[in-house]
């Protein structure tokens, strides 16, 4: 456990604050002791305690002021007033320098220094590092995709700490800022798309006369071993579409039709909406 970040919070203790303590501490990077959540649940927090044996508190102040490493783990319609409440609090200061990871989608990093940077002269603000992060849901099962991105106090370090902790769930890429939108479409709502696929390839199977869990299985299976052959061969998707695709097959079959609807094409339209809306949320 890295000596600059001895305690971590994290303020939020729904399922990504759960899936980050989980990952942390089975990677060995904080121990438990190390750890402290904060809910509004009661009951909650008695789970996350039990389950992970870490510390709880439902008073976020206490948990941002103590921690060295904090995680904004609450969803984004809650992010403004969690974070007034911790920047009005008569106590608030920052001594020495702490690091601020948000996961809250569409809450940009200007807007977190605008909650927090205002109270704080310009010395004590560049104390106060934050990282803008996007995983996604399957961090649960620690198979992640993840974005960051840091702003301008942020020292190299700070970003390989948060690296690290990502990549306890999975896989990260640092980028700008301005493409976190884009993250935020094709790999934040991309386990949608997915799903949406398996759930349609499962109604088919199901409409041709199969059980609907052996439907489930081959769908399932299916999905992970193309991901698993494409990681593998290391392969564009195209490329390994056309080898599937024999002339006058099956597959050529069920093609014609995906393409005279245009699928490939919607689906790249369904994504550019996603950003579109992406950036919409953030200019709110």
């Amino acid at each position: 456990m890295p000596e600059d970040y001895p305690n971590i919070g994290v303020i939020g203790g729904g399922n990504m604050g759960e899936a980050f303590a989980g990952a942390m501490i089975r990677a060995g990077i904080f121990r438990p002791f190390s750890i402290t959540l904060s809910d509004i649940l009661p009951e909650r927090l008695e789970y996350l305690k039990a389950t992970y044996g870490v510390n709880v508190n439902n008073d976020n102040f206490k948990v941002f002021d103590s921690c060295k490493t904090v995680i904004l783990a609450v969803k984004p319609q809650h992010m403004e007033k969690t974070l007034s409440s911790i920047a009005q609090h008569p106590e608030y200061s920052i001594r020495e320098r702490k690091l601020v990871i948000s996961i809250a989608a569409g809450i940009t990093i200007e807007k977190i220094e605008r909650l927090l940077y205002t109270p704080l002269e310009e010395p004590f603000r560049k104390k106060l590092p934050i990282i803008r992060v996007m995983p996604n849901t399957p961090a649960l099962v620690l198979e992640a995709m993840s974005g960051m991105s840091a702003n301008r106090n942020a020292f190299r370090e700070e970003r390989d700490m948060t690296r690290k902790i990502l990549q306890t769930m999975g896989k990260v890429i640092e980028f700008e800022e301005k493409h976190l939108n884009a993250v935020t479409a094709l790999s934040g709502s991309g386990p949608a798309y997915v799903f949406y696929l398996i759930e349609s390839m499962i109604e088919a199977g199901i409409s041709m006369g199969l059980d609907p869990e052996d439907s489930k299985q081959l769908t399932l299976n299916t999905v992970k071993g193309a991901a698993a052959l494409m990681e593998t061969k290391n392969e564009t998707a195209e490329k390994l579409r056309k080898q599937v695709t024999s002339p006058g097959g099956t597959t050529e079959a069920a093609f014609k039709v995906l393409e005279k609807d245009r699928v490939k094409q919607s689906i790249i339209s369904a994504i550019l909406a996603g950003a579109n809306r992406a950036r919409e949320l953030s200019e709110f």
